[in-house]
This record gives structure tokens, sequence and C-alpha cells, in this order.
């Protein structure tokens, strides 16, 4: 039996039955799973442009082709406009993402590993594999006017310092090393010289990274030339236009 509605919806004489209840309850519930959905899509989309534009730019720098970008995440140039709308916000998202993950890492490494230079040499190495020093050395001096991205930069490069400290406060890092030391080396490992090809040189970058380390370990047995780059030396020694 079918009955028909009072109120605002008599006038529709719309018969309502037990299974147009069961499909108005199917339909109420399947709206926010398909906006769930789509919403998961996007995110996988804009997570995808990110991670493609970070090797677009350590590839060929802050002018990485946007086309170029969007190739590599897989969807087209119109899904990664209406993400990011211009390269400003772009290289914006994939610094601040980029700071954030090494950040967590360095304190994770240090909270979790026996001792202060094992949290050293393992977020070394992961910096590596994500080429943390190639990327940050290809975009120094970008939006160093965004007060979002400084304190993203400013919170890893404390953390890192954090580690430092702790390593030569425990008698196993060297006194004379200096984060500038460090971050340079992460710089020039992860980004081969003009005419090396990465993919080649790849498979040598945590062997060289061990090398780099072990030299780092006290006892020093060498006294050092001049001083660490310091911070402030490091966006003059950084070509930000440069690719590779």
């Amino acid at each position: 039996m079918s009955r028909r509605v009072t109120g605002p919806c008599a006038k529709c004489s719309v018969p309502v039955t037990s299974s147009t209840v069961k499909d108005a309850e199917v339909l109420s519930t399947a709206a926010p799973d398909g906006e769930h959905r789509l919403r998961a899509d996007a995110l996988r989309n804009r997570e995808r442009i990110v991670a493609a534009a970070r090797d677009a730019f350590i590839a060929y720098g802050a002018d990485a082709p946007l086309d170029e970008i969007a190739r590599r995440a897989g969807v087209g140039n119109a899904t990664l406009y209406r993400h990011f709308s211009d390269r400003r916000q772009l290289i914006r998202e994939v610094m601040i993402a980029a700071a954030a993950e090494l950040t967590a890492e360095t304190r994770g490494a240090l909270a979790e590993e026996p001792d202060a230079f094992a949290a050293l040499r393992r977020v070394v190495h992961r910096a590596a594999d994500r080429r943390g020093g190639a990327f940050f050395s290809v975009l120094s001096g970008c939006l160093d006017d965004d007060p979002t991205v400084r304190t993203a930069r400013d919170t890893l490069l404390r953390a890192a310092q954090e580690l430092l400290d702790a390593a030569q406060q425990c008698g196993r890092l060297r006194p004379d090393a200096g984060i500038g030391d460090l971050m340079l080396a992460l710089a020039q490992l992860g980004r081969p010289l003009p005419g090396m090809r990465g993919t080649d040189l790849d498979r040598f970058v945590h062997r060289h990274l061990d090398l780099f380390l072990d030299g780092l370990l006290a006892p020093s047995r060498s006294v050092l030339t001049g001083p660490s780059a310091t911070l402030d030396d490091l966006p003059q020694l950084f070509d930000p236009g440069a690719g590779r």
C-alpha cells in the first residue's frame, strides 16, 4: 500500500512506499560516500602533483615546466591548475611538505635510535633517499618572504641542529663539524655534476654517505681545513635557478 504525504510535498502527489523509503535511505547514504570518493580522488591527485613537482624541481630547478610536472603526476594541466593556481603556490606547498617530512624524520630518529649519531646516520640516509639536500639547494632563496615557508624551514634547521648537538654531547660526533657541512654534503651527493647520469650514480650515494659519516666520527683523525659553512652562507652557495 502506498500513502500520500501531506505538508509541503503533498502538492507533488508522490506516493511513498516502503521501497521508495529504502531508495531514499540509500541515496542519503550514497551521496556522502560519493563525495568522500571525490575528495579522496582529489587528495590523491594533489599528493601526486606535489611528489612530481618535487622531483621535477630537483631535475630542472624552480622553473621546471608545469606541463612536465602534470605529465609526471599523471594528471591533466587543468587538474594541476585546479589545485595550484600558479607556480608560487605549488613551490610553497612542496617546500612546506618536504620540510615537515624531514623534521618529523629527524625528531623521530633522535627519539628512537640508541644514540644520537645512529640517529644522524639514519636521517642522512633517509634524506638522501628523498633527495632532500638537492631539493632544498635548488629552491634555496625561493619564497623567503613567505612566513609559513620560513617557519617550516627554520623548524627543520632547528631540529637538525638539535640532532648535531646531541651527537656531539654524547661524544660520537667530532666537535668541529657543523650543520653547513651536513647540508652541503647532502646537496652535493644528491645532485650529480653536469654530464654525469644521476640514475647510474644513485647506487653509490649511500656508500659515499657512509664514507662521509665515518669522517664525522669522534675522535677525529685530522684537522679540518677552514671553517664550516654557516646557515647564512648556504643561500649564497646555491643557485636556485640551476637545473641538472
